[in-house]
């Protein structure tokens, strides 16, 4: 196998590293909650130590097998996105839409660690989970202190119940900024794409004929 196909890999096997590096510096060099938190700008941006049991963005699911739902539904994402990155790396796809490919797949492994293991290696395991594999919580510390107080009734679901900013982690970060790229310069990534496969037909036809007319 030519490893120049396993390269974009390398963007995911360095959002996995830096992540879990910021986790276990966060998990053992800093308090919990408020009065753990750390001030970087001010009191819109803060270092703040807290544990997610759901998903990204701190949002969970409520019933009391959802997070192993959700790992098992990280597990599968996982191999999914690995597979069409080693194909579209094979078939020459754009180098932005592959770094994007990269971004997801190492955020959603950075938060998949944390659930399989930091349940085991941790003990942060939520009280009622069935068991430690597979239940651990994500560690979050990302935080812009923004916005907090009661949504407005009008808003679907969540109307009339409290908010604030979400805290998150690098892996959410990278996960959000491979997704959010993607959307803003998809016909970027898809056209060159397209264009390259046309002319490869167009190659291909020319050759075909010259070949037919050299034949009579």
């Amino acid at each position: 196998m030519k490893l120049k196909n396993y390269r974009y890999f390398l963007v995911s096997i360095a959002i996995i590293l830096i992540d879990q590096a910021i986790k276990l510096s966060v998990h053992f060099f800093m308090e919990p909650g408020y009065f753990g938190q750390i001030e970087v700008l001010g009191s819109y941006f803060k270092l703040h130590y807290t544990l997610n049991p759901g998903m990204a963005f701190g949002i969970q699911l409520g019933t009391i097998y959802g997070k192993l739902m959700l790992t098992s539904f990280r597990i599968i994402a996982m191999f999914g996105i690995g597979y069409y990155l080693y194909s579209f790396t094979k078939k020459k796809m754009h180098a932005g839409l592959l770094v994007c490919m990269g971004l997801i797949l190492g955020g959603a492994i950075g938060n998949l660690i944390d659930s399989i293991f930091y349940g085991v290696w941790f003990n942060n395991a939520p009280v009622n989970a069935p068991m430690t594999w597979f239940h651990g919580q994500v560690i979050d510390m990302f935080f812009f202190d923004i916005w907090e107080g009661i949504l407005p009734n009008w808003i679907p679901i969540w109307g009339g119940s409290y908010y604030s900013t979400p805290i998150f982690n690098f892996a959410d970060a990278s996960i959000f900024c491979g997704v959010v790229i993607f959307l803003f310069f998809q016909n970027s990534f898809l056209e060159k794409h397209q264009v390259k496969e046309n002319h490869d037909i167009s190659s291909e036809s020319a050759e075909l004929k010259e070949h037919e007319d050299t034949m009579l």
